[in-house]
């Protein structure tokens, strides 16, 4: 998939509308929305390519709808969860959602911990420290599932930091997947992959 910001325009258009009422990003932010926000939230492509396309994604700590939304209006053959306990963040994305008409985005206002049902896949981007996150994230996804944890250029740290939490899910770092973002300074970003020992 080649990446065109082109397609994104109406997104961004009604992202930077939605963004004036409710802070999603920052305002100094938005002149970057295509490369660190939208770009790195389908860097998961580079997942999809080597682990297949699943058909549930639950993306947790949503916030504006990173990951969740660009992945929804990319891939209509995902179903596609956006969670956050933050209520004016889910209503900005259901109006997004309403106004792209993105069928496959569906949003929920919980705490992560509450959640029972399971997903193919979990994502979450700059929410909390690996250790924290995967006591959220492992327990949503069902046998043989996936957890994309999206992360800066710290990732081994984080991993270290993170070897308690996953030995007590029995989960492994399957690998790490970096690459860069489209900036003109050097922006290296890591997906973590965590999978479940057999």
């Amino acid at each position: 998939m080649k990446l065109n910001k082109k397609n994104y325009e109406k997104y961004m258009e009604t992202f930077i509308v939605r963004n004036s009422t409710v802070n999603l990003i920052s305002k100094n932010d938005e002149k970057f929305l295509w490369e660190k926000h939208i770009f790195d939230s389908l860097s998961i492509e580079k997942v999809f390519e080597k682990y297949g396309t699943p058909k549930t994604l639950l993306d947790i700590g949503t916030g504006g709808g990173f990951p969740a939304v660009p992945i929804a209006l990319t891939y209509p053959e995902i179903e596609v969860y956006a969670l956050d306990s933050i209520r004016k963040k889910i209503n900005a994305i259901e109006s997004i959602k309403s106004e792209l008409g993105i069928k496959n985005l569906h949003t929920i206002c919980e705490r992560a911990e509450k959640i029972t049902d399971k997903y193919d896949m979990v994502t979450s981007r700059a929410v909390a420290p690996l250790k924290v996150i995967t006591e959220y994230a492992m327990p949503r996804l069902k046998k043989n599932g996936i957890f994309v944890a999206y992360k800066s250029i710290k990732a081994e740290e984080e991993i270290n930091e993170a070897e308690e939490a996953l030995k007590k899910h029995r989960a492994q770092v399957s690998e790490i997947i970096e690459y860069e973002l489209p900036l003109s300074e050097n922006h290296t970003r890591n997906l973590i992959i965590i999978t479940r020992r057999n």
